[in-house]
């Protein structure tokens, strides 16, 4: 079971530690095979449009967006946003915001060394702003807060594809929107591959299986219900768009590419099979591709905007064993936030995938020449709706960090709210984690970054290196009604 002392080794704090432990709850009500409202002691579930059972609906795969055209070194694609009536709670119909008409949008997979193009196509009527979230591209191409695409207008994106493969999402950042937009849709997985990673033999093909995480509100007609800053409400919880899902597993190797796509959730995942034995999975990744070695991990910490890629050996369990990806972090009743979906234990079958030992060679952290600090706050609840880097809201016509091109720096970030979470994504750069609290990263968090979870009260030192692409990027809070609220603050490359 998710421990006190599992929450201290993850770096979170006295606070988080306590939030944890009270939604721990319904992992101890998997655990006894109690309902989980039984357990639940934050308050019973409003009432949904539609009664969804959990584990009643089948978990489905985004699309793969093929290319329209191939040349020696690069592949073409075209996406058009638009709205979409989408089935999302069973029987019912819900308006949303997609990229080709995919709720979530369609993947694109993409090659290290082939160059991506893709046109976006804005048919919707306000405007947007495509952004390659942990992408390495030039200004032109990062899809910038300001830099949009007006409705009717379209936009091409090349995406160079340099950097080492790893598990990437596009979505809308057109300031002030880009919260809504996101809600209601606009995003989609980038996965990028190479040939290091083909060699090492990880689970692949159908065996390789994303797991976008999202939440939502719906109304009494199964309309999405959009209020800035609301964490509360959102308790429906989405996997590739299915609320609460199953997925008929065959007993050997997944490896599953979870992404939090939410404005505000943070999850505190674990495997559950209705006994108190703890279920390890082995972490393989974050955000900016492989770690060093496999990490194995009691509980997986995800804090929207970041990614998780994680193997699980099925053919541990026997055939039959249902098994809970349960989530013990709120807000939000435990009997709906509590749990995320299902995996269904099938006949083990033959497998030649593995998970070696040695997995990526990190890259060297250069001696910092620069140091410094950044403070995330924002109004508390009931005394504003503001947030602020240093004390300042979002300006895009000031450019708050001027950062020598080819530097080495290391940035101490620290969450001054005394009651609110708050992450730190930085655009362009991964960056590693050097110290949480003074303390090393836990092992999970030692591979490539760039967004970082920080409750309040705690800091992290980054190290950062500057020397792909100059020019003005953006660096914010990707708990993204936070950044539309102005949270959110640019640097300059130069």
């Amino acid at each position: 079971m998710f421990t006190r002392r599992h929450a201290i080794r993850l770096g979170l704090t006295t606070g988080a530690v306590g939030a944890v432990g009270a939604a721990g709850g319904v992992f101890q009500s998997l655990a006894s095979g109690q309902p989980a409202a039984a357990a639940a002691a934050s308050g019973t579930a409003p009432a949904a449009p539609t009664a969804v059972a959990p584990f009643s609906v089948p978990l489905t795969v985004p699309p793969v967006l093929a290319p329209y055209r191939r040349t020696a070194r690069a592949d073409h694609y075209r996406v058009t946003m638009r709205r979409a009536s989408k089935e999302i709670l069973p029987g019912t119909r819900t308006d949303v915001l997609t990229y080709n008409g995919s709720f979530p949008g369609p993947t694109i997979r993409a090659r290290r060394g082939r160059t991506a193009v893709v046109e976006q196509v804005n048919a919707l009527d306000m405007p947007t702003s495509v952004h390659l979230h942990g992408g390495n591209n030039p200004v032109e191409h990062d899809g910038g807060m300001m830099d949009t695409i007006a409705p009717g207008r379209r936009r091409t994106y090349v995406y160079e594809n340099k950097q080492p493969a790893a598990t990437l999402w596009t979505h809308d950042h057109a300031h002030h929107m880009e919260s809504e937009h996101v809600y209601r849709g606009l995003s989609g997985l980038y996965l990028l591959s190479d040939a290091a990673e083909d060699r090492l033999g990880l689970p692949s093909g159908k065996y390789d299986v994303p797991l976008v995480l999202r939440d939502a509100q719906f109304d009494e007609n199964a309309a999405m219900v959009y209020t800035m800053d609301d964490a509360e409400n959102r308790t429906t919880i989405l996997v590739n768009g299915r609320p609460w899902p199953y997925l008929k597993v065959e007993g050997r190797k997944y490896r599953f590419r979870l992404v939090n796509s939410c404005n505000l959730r943070i999850f505190v995942l674990a495997l559950s099979d209705g006994s108190t034995t703890q279920h390890p999975v082995q972490q393989i990744g974050s955000d900016g591709g492989l770690l060093a070695a496999p990490a194995e991990t009691p509980v997986l910490v995800l804090s929207p905007g970041e990614r998780i890629d994680f193997v699980v050996d099925f053919a541990q369990y026997a055939p039959g064993t249902q098994l809970v990806l349960a989530n013990m972090l709120g807000p939000g009743p435990t009997d709906l936030v509590g749990q995320v979906m299902r995996f269904d234990v099938g006949e083990r079958t033959p497998d030649t995938s593995r998970v070696p030992a040695q997995l990526a060679t990190l890259p060297a952290l250069p001696t910092p020449t620069v140091e410094r600090s950044f403070d995330l706050t924002m109004d508390e609840p009931g005394t504003g709706h503001q947030a602020y880097i240093n004390g300042r809201t979002f300006d895009p016509d000031r450019i708050d960090t001027h950062v020598q091109w080819g530097a080495t720096e290391v940035w101490t970030v620290t969450n001054k709210s005394a009651t609110i979470p708050h992450n730190f994504h930085m655009h362009l750069v991964q960056f590693r984690i050097i110290e949480r609290d003074g303390q090393p990263p836990y092992p999970a968090e030692a591979g490539l970054k760039d967004t970082v979870l920080l409750f309040p009260g705690q800091t992290a030192k980054l190290q950062l290196t500057f020397d792909s692409h100059r020019g003005v990027y953006p660096y914010h809070c990707h708990m993204i009604d936070h950044s539309a609220m102005g949270m959110m603050a640019q640097l300059k490359i130069a």
